[in-house]
């Protein structure tokens, strides 16, 4: 199978390969995808929504592997104009390279835009894993070489593909976000159960806090998601965006799109005022994670967002037998509410030699730090002390 000659391809749109075979590779076999954000339907929905392409600074160059006329394996290829939308920051590396009299953008990142969720980038056919990551990584530095581009960034991908492109010559970068790890709860008392006392107490004060805001909270997925509910989201999303971006990312056709094609993979939590929808969080199903993605609201009410983000997403994933919820990037409050630290992966090519070796001096000091970082928060976590010695 080595031998067999293998063609790579660019594409510019998901209009050039057919859904079934991106599939094949993104979320093989059947019932529910590790995640839905390699989906051909989520990229396709960020593509066709205009929230990718144009003046977004994603420009779609979705690479495809082929052998024998078989689509073996693709990855979500982008050129880059600026590090927005990343969460794997590289804004000091763009500044040095660019002080230093380089260019450093466009560079090649190989991501879904707008998420800071770990999974597979590198998405092979069953049966064809190493050589297809292979395959996609040589095409990738090839791309940027060709076109004298600075650099190729593969972020979030899961830690196996981190050790393997290691092998591969890239550059292994680590990070930290915080998760909800499920230790079979058979509900929420019993996780509050695994805490001190101390947290315990918190949770319970925050959750009736939260609660007596004076409406009704709702879970929705599915068919129960109706197109005006994300009337009252984008309102939401875009407070969120202009407060944290300057400008949302993803349009509002976008959630058009999620609505037709994406609500099987969605979680909405709304806090309702009668009919009146006033904050919502949206989540993303995976098998077995529940993806905390975005929340807003227009009022303002004591620990609302707590409760929307973090408790019915810990709610949920008990209920549905998941194991972990992931929140997002950042946020160390996380850690009071029982979501530990741990780490995240990504993957680098650097064309300079000696900028290459600039930034891998400081990956690694960087690394020995988010280390001690994790080991130092996990130490401060929630849990009681023998729940912590049980999990060891």
């Amino acid at each position: 199978m080595n031998d067999t000659p293998i063609e790579l391809t660019a594409l510019p749109t998901l209009d050039d390969i057919d859904p079934t075979d991106w599939d094949a590779c993104a979320c093989p076999g059947d019932g529910r995808p590790v995640d839905p954000f390699t989906t051909y339907r989520f990229l396709r929905a960020l593509e066709d929504s205009g929230s990718v392409g144009g003046r977004s600074g994603w420009q779609p160059r979705y690479l495809v592997a082929r052998s024998d006329g078989q689509v073996i394996a693709v990855c979500p290829l982008y050129a880059k104009g600026h590090s927005q939308g990343e969460y794997i920051f590289d804004h000091n590396w763009a500044h040095a390279y660019e002080n230093a009299g380089g260019a450093y953008y466009p560079k090649l990142q190989i991501a879904v835009p707008f998420t800071p969720a770990t999974g597979r980038r590198f998405l092979t056919r069953p049966g064809f894993e190493a050589v297809g990551m292979s395959a996609l990584v040589q095409g990738a530095v090839q791309i940027a070489s060709d076109n004298d581009l600075s650099s190729v960034h593969a972020t979030f991908c899961t830690e196996a593909e981190a050790l393997a492109g290691a092998d591969m010559g890239l550059m292994r970068r680590t990070g930290q976000q915080f998760h909800w790890v499920n230790d079979s709860y058979a509900n929420f008392d019993a996780f509050l159960a695994a805490l001190s006392s101390r947290k315990r107490k918190n949770i319970r004060k925050e959750r009736a806090q939260a609660q007596d805001f004076g409406g009704t909270i709702v879970q929705l997925t599915g068919d129960a998601i109706q197109p005006h509910h994300w009337d009252a989201f984008w309102r939401f999303y875009q407070d969120t965006g202009n407060r944290k971006w300057g400008t949302p990312y993803l349009t509002r056709a976008f959630f058009d799109h999620a609505q037709k094609h994406l609500r099987d993979d969605m979680l909405l939590v709304l806090a309702l005022d009668g009919d009146r929808p006033v904050a919502g969080a949206l989540n993303f199903i995976g098998r077995d994670t529940l993806f905390g993605r975005y929340w807003g609201s227009t009022e303002y009410h004591p620990a609302l967002h707590f409760e929307l983000c973090y408790y019915q997403a810990i709610d949920f994933a008990i209920q549905h037998g998941m194991d972990r919820v992931e929140a997002g990037a950042q946020g160390e409050h996380k850690l009071a509410r029982g979501y530990l630290p741990v780490a995240t992966h990504s993957l680098h090519w650097i064309a300079d030699p000696g900028f290459r070796d600039a930034i891998a001096r400081y990956v690694q000091a960087e690394t020995r730090a988010v280390d001690e970082d994790i080991e130092v928060l996990t130490s401060y976590g929630p849990f009681r002390r023998d729940h912590r010695e049980e999990q060891q």
